[in-house]
């Protein structure tokens, strides 16, 4: 893959943390597919900008799904990681992601509850509007920010964190994001990947205590440009 430490778009870093821009493709964490993740190449990129000898250290907080960009959180110091995963458990980081859809849902914003059930098997979430067994609870809020020529694009609140969350509830009203073959997109997208980014996160910085906002840009590319 294409995972580069030259490639690297850091949106932010201090001696606790490290914000970067994910690419479409790049893995967060190492995964049976043995591509070399994100966390290694921002390992590499530390070692080398900081002349580290020996092991770097570095948390990974949360993930994105390999073929959605954009913000991606990772700890310099197990401190930040612990406290930043109490964070995320306790719903004080706000992340909010765009998302380019086909068809434009019956409502220009509303607020998704689904039930949500992982299948390990394919990789795949199916949603529920009743709880069912297995089920995780899924909320997210969503309104549409512009019409596009042939697309919609979407800005989305996220309430819970579940697996594939924004692209099976979307999917579930008949917007799905485009190019997400799994969620039942008529297309792919050449390059593998979704357009679904990770767009903003706002969280207070777990040692610092600073107001953290960062806005990450979307990939180079025509539909995104658009938007």
């Amino acid at each position: 893959m294409h995972s580069h430490k030259d490639n690297l778009q850091v949106l932010f870093e201090d001696n606790h943390i490290i914000i970067v821009n994910k690419r479409a493709g790049d893995i967060v964490q190492g995964d049976k597919t043995g591509d070399k993740p994100l966390s290694d190449v921002v390992k590499e990129y530390i070692k080398e900008k900081y002349n580290k000898p020996g092991n770097v250290y570095l948390g990974t907080v949360h993930r994105l799904d390999r073929p959605t960009t954009g913000i991606v959180i990772f700890a310099r110091t197990s401190k930040a990681l612990e406290r930043l995963n109490k964070m995320l458990r306790e719903k004080t980081i706000k992340k909010t992601y765009w998302a380019v859809v086909k068809n434009q849902p019956k409502k220009a914003a509303d607020t998704l509850i689904h039930f949500l059930k992982k299948n390990p098997k394919n990789n795949k979430s199916t949603s529920f509007i009743k709880e069912t067994d297995g089920s995780k609870k899924a909320i997210l809020h969503y309104k549409t920010l512009k019409k596009l020529d042939n697309y919609y694009l979407l800005e989305i609140d996220l309430e819970t964190g579940r697996h594939h969350q924004i692209r099976v509830q979307l999917s579930s009203i008949g917007s799905t994001i485009k190019g997400d073959l799994k969620y039942g997109a008529k297309r792919s997208n050449k390059d593998g990947s979704i357009h679904l980014h990770a767009r903003k996160i706002e969280f207070v910085h777990p040692i610092s205590k600073e107001n953290i906002f960062i806005k990450a840009p979307t990939p180079k590319e025509a539909i995104w440009s658009a938007c």
